[in-house]
């Protein structure tokens, strides 16, 4: 693969580092730009949002048809990249999971149809969207054959019977796409349904508290008792859902990666800045090193991230699912954002450990990295599926045809 980018890329790349550094920073450092649930208040969020608009850098990952800038994954590795050197930053862009994953599978499978009615209005930022799998014990959670919530044909309708949890930004969204079991099919037995969130016959029973900040809308537990959702909004076919939830997933663990990396990178920044002028007995921090270890190997960390990350991005780019590709980064990485923010913690001391800086922000975050999207021991036993099935060939070069 060739690690150049293009003009265009670098183009937004620069832009948005620009938007991150004039108006985003500002804002993480105002205690009024936080909602109760230490995310940016959405009156906030709504005036910088018409400014990403404004200025070219909304909704990158899609095609020009739904306002984007029809980037493919490795553009977007460049450019979440750097919009996540704050916090605030893929929401701002509209390239925040779970929005993200779910925009770009409705514009990948979805029929003209369905596109007009559930992806456009997420992509104009007019409403939130939610991903409804995860099941609490003894539903699904990595292994999805043991989905317990049922879509029970009715006419022209299917029937929804269930339970499900953990579903981000389910409080706040509009849009909700379903994934439930139409036969005991284990390859062709689940099913993608989309409904809204005014449908009868569903109800948030719960926000579930969490350790550190949420996305907006939360982590929710959802019933389903007898929600109705006509034929016309199942999502490529009927007992395609586990297609659906590949299709979704594989990119939306990717992009966690891509946008953790710059929050790793602003870990760095904030732990350089500090060395560089804290003094102790007579010498710099930066000066000591204990301290340039920690952020030489940081950097290099950092830096093996991204490589796994490009490598991943190819694949897809070139059509594959990049499936062991996107589970070596996601391992790496979710691993990574917790030993960045954990170090520079260290090395700024009490500083670190209070809200004078975003790092402890970052480090509570950080710790769902290692379980979103599959935990790491789940991506690890997928590696090994992988060996075991391609033997050698799992490490081989492709050949220039």
């Amino acid at each position: 693969m060739d690690f150049t980018i293009s003009p265009e890329v670098a183009d937004l790349k620069k832009r948005i580092e620009a938007f991150v550094e004039e108006y985003l920073l500002p804002a993480e450092s105002d205690p009024g730009a936080y909602d109760d649930h230490e995310n940016i208040s959405l009156e906030r969020l709504e005036a910088l949002r018409a400014k990403a608009h404004e200025d070219g850098l909304w909704c990158l990952q899609l095609s020009p048809e739904f306002g984007g800038q029809g980037l493919g994954k490795v553009g977007m590795s460049v450019c979440y990249e750097a919009m996540n050197r704050s916090i605030f930053g893929p929401v701002v862009f509209n390239s925040a999971a779970p929005d993200d994953g779910n925009m770009m599978v409705l514009e990948e499978l979805g029929t003209v149809a369905q596109k007009e009615r559930w992806l456009r209005p997420i992509a104009e930022g007019k409403v939130r969207s939610a991903f409804a799998m995860t099941e609490p014990d003894p539903g699904s959670g990595s292994d999805p054959g043991m989905m317990q919530t049922t879509a029970r044909p009715d006419g022209n309708d299917y029937i929804i019977e269930g339970h499900k949890w953990f579903i981000t930004g389910a409080a706040e969204a509009g849009h909700l796409i379903l994934i439930a079991r139409t036969s005991d099919d284990l390859k062709r037995g689940h099913t993608a349904f989309l409904f809204h969130k005014d449908d009868p016959g569903w109800e948030i029973t719960r926000r579930i508290g969490i350790m550190g900040p949420e996305e907006h809308g939360g982590h929710c537990e959802l019933v389903f008792n007898g929600l109705r959702i006509p034929k016309e909004n199942v999502l490529l076919a009927e007992g395609r859902g586990l297609k659906v939830a590949q299709t979704r997933l594989g990119p939306a663990r990717l992009t966690h990666c891509m946008r953790w990396l710059g929050l790793s990178k602003r870990c760095v920044e904030i732990a350089k800045e500090y060395a560089d002028r804290r003094m102790g007995f007579g010498v710099r921090l930066a000066d000591r090193e204990s301290i340039q270890i920690m952020l030489g190997d940081l950097a290099m960390q950092i830096e093996i991230g991204r490589l796994l990350v490009m490598k991943a991005a190819w694949e897809i780019d070139q059509g594959r699912y990049g499936q062991k590709e996107v589970s070596m980064a996601k391992i790496h990485v979710a691993n990574l954002l917790h030993k960045a923010a954990d170090t520079a913690i260290q090395i700024n001391g009490a500083r670190g450990y209070s809200k004078d800086t975003i790092l402890e922000w970052i480090y509570r975050y950080a710790r769902q990295a290692r379980l979103v999207d599959g935990a790491d021991e789940v991506h690890k036993m997928l590696l090994n599926r992988h060996l075991g099935n391609e033997g050698k060939a799992f490490h081989e070069w492709d050949v220039i045809s």
